[in-house]
């Protein structure tokens, strides 16, 4: 119970996604970011119900290893029922026991590997799936950051060159675009949280927490642009 109310609500992250892309579309129509941040948002949907069916286990599996289980057991007590033990016990079937015995290890063996084989089938097909949605949440984060990779709030300091990138953003504006991309970096670490919190597989935490760290680590670029970007209007103010 504990677990449940310490995981993310998805739909609240949806909303959040759904509610940012809204302000991104009316601030800076049919720019690039907001096409981005609409695609993140649909990403958000799918990934909160693949979340959810990756939580669910595989009952056809899992009824697969209980079948092989229990035929395991239903052979392995057949063997022993067809078995003379009253020769064995007066010695008279040495040879036949060990071949007996022989037969029963490599069938216990056998029904072990198959059933160990199945059950991490299913542990391995869950990692799969949340590595191949993880790929695509880091893909974003990427994309994100060479958004406002020319964004520059320094370039307010000095003339334009040929080559510079296009200004037509007021300091208001460029300080909103890159809160954007801050938040849209924020989210997409929450959406790759939501896989963690419906799973305890090491694996699947461990490609999370990458995730979490690369998103952390470019917001923290754009948080100390939108700082310069203040401390410039400040020394422009008086």
């Amino acid at each position: 119970m504990a677990r449940d109310r310490q995981k993310l609500d998805a739909s609240k992250v949806v909303e959040t996604l759904d509610n940012l892309y809204a302000r991104v579309a009316e601030r800076f129509p049919a720019s690039g970011l907001a096409e981005v941040c609409g695609r993140l948002s649909e990403t958000g949907q799918r990934t909160a119900a693949h979340a959810r069916r990756i939580s669910r286990p595989y009952l056809v599996l899992r009824l697969m290893v209980t079948l092989i289980v229990l035929g395991g057991i239903a052979l392995e007590i057949m063997l022993a029922w067809r078995l003379d033990w009253s020769a064995v016990v007066r010695a008279k079937e040495g040879f036949g026991l060990a071949q007996g015995l022989e037969s029963a290890a490599n069938l216990a063996l056998l029904s072990g590997a198959a059933a160990w084989f199945l059950a991490s089938l299913e542990r391995r097909w869950k990692q799969q799936r949340v590595q191949k949605a993880l790929h695509e949440l880091r893909s974003f984060c990427h994309v994100i950051d060479m958004h406002q990779l020319t964004k520059d709030p320094t370039v307010i300091l000095g003339p334009a060159t040929r080559h510079s990138p296009k200004r037509d953003m007021t300091s208001f504006q460029l300080s909103r675009y890159l809160d954007y991309c801050a938040e849209m970096l924020a989210l997409t670490a929450k959406l790759a949280a939501l896989y963690a919190g419906e799973s305890d597989d090491p694996v699947i935490i461990a490609a999370v927490n990458d995730i979490e760290t690369l998103a952390s680590d470019l917001g923290r670029k754009i948080w100390q642009k939108i700082m310069i970007l203040g401390q410039l209007d400040e020394t422009r103010a008086s």
